[in-house]
């Protein structure tokens, strides 16, 4: 979903300082389902970060850090 709705955005989108937010409103009002790709793009973000703590806070609560190589690859992971 982020990488599909990310292409998307990102084939209107232009980074310029002075033409960036005029890109944003051009794709929530110009380009067909716009807004609705914006917002599953933002909300799909949200929505992964919030599985990834609900998945590190089931690892704590099933002590799973007493696996010490197996958490520390998850945290060199999960900072990089």
């Amino acid at each position: 979903l982020q990488i599909l709705t990310g292409l998307f955005l990102a084939m209107h989108y232009t980074s310029d300082t002075m033409t960036a937010f005029s890109s944003v409103t051009h794709i929530c009002r110009d380009v067909n389902y716009g807004w609705i790709i914006r917002y599953l793009h933002a909300n799909g973000a949200s929505m992964f970060f919030i599985c990834l703590y609900m998945h590190v806070g089931r690892g704590m609560y099933y002590g799973s850090y007493t696996f010490s190589e197996t958490w520390n690859i998850g945290i060199v992971l999960l900072f990089t």
